[in-house]
């Protein structure tokens, strides 16, 4: 059965203590608890800056073997130079990346809503000029994407199609060797800081379940990240992914 990996979105809120994080666990430890029951983590500030030789460093010693770090390119990529003009900065955060070693997982490329299809040959310039040592994922949000000729470049690249809740996105294509899934849920429908389940999505994540079972029986890899908007408390809705999808395995 190929490897599942499973986590949250971000790992540093502080109401997550008690319902996840012991109530007196420092914030500086947040990372080495949550690795102790996860086994990947998305990193979501990498989206607002590059991260300093320092931080990347420390995040790796205080993670074991096997867990995986999948870093969000940062939002001057993606948002602000929309993919043009950006090879300083890309040469700087694959730079920190490298840094994770064995701990490096995805990188995601996430893009905003008013970046159309428009933009095909400028992704299809970036992606080809990207390192091919490492695993990326492009997650768009504008329905102009959906077309054979995006997937037909992310599968000439080896480049994951992110599959999301909201299903912009196919949550089964494979453009690459791995599948990567992300549940962000509904910020107007959960606050996502009270550090409680808001919303029961026990039938929602059976569902996913099902879905994601004959891709790994495929021999998939598959990465799977939850936001504090899904039910509201994201370790919740990993855990109970990952115990709906190993148990039927066995």
């Amino acid at each position: 059965m190929a490897k599942l990996h499973l986590g949250t979105i971000g790992w540093s809120y502080d109401f997550w203590k008690g319902p996840f994080y012991p109530p007196k666990t420092a914030s500086k430890d947040f990372l080495a608890y949550y690795s102790s029951k996860f086994n990947t983590v998305e990193v979501d500030s990498t989206f607002y800056r590059i991260p300093s030789e320092k931080t990347v460093a420390n995040w790796r010693l205080q993670v074991p073997d096997g867990f995986l770090f999948a870093l969000k390119f940062p939002q001057v990529i993606t948002h602000i130079k929309a993919l043009r003009d950006c090879e300083r900065d890309t040469v700087i955060f694959l730079a920190r990346a490298e840094l994770l070693g064995d701990r490096l997982g995805p990188m995601l490329l996430q893009f905003p809503p008013n970046f159309t299809a428009s933009h095909m040959p400028d992704l299809a310039t970036y992606l080809t000029k990207l390192p091919k040592k490492y695993r990326y994922v492009v997650e768009v949000r504008n329905k102009s994407w959906l077309t054979p000729d995006l997937t037909s470049l992310l599968r000439e690249e080896g480049v994951a199609l992110a599959g999301t809740e909201k299903s912009l996105t196919a949550e089964t294509e494979a453009t690459a060797d791995f599948i990567y899934m992300r549940w962000e849920g509904d910020r107007k429908a959960v606050n996502g800081l009270k550090g409680e389940i808001e919303i029961d999505r026990s039938a929602d994540l059976q569902a996913w379940a099902n879905k994601l079972k004959p891709i790994r029986s495929r021999g998939m890899e598959a990465f799977g990240y939850f936001g504090k908007y899904f039910s509201g408390l994201p370790p919740s809705d990993a855990k109970t992914l990952s115990k709906l999808i190993v148990d039927s395995a066995d």
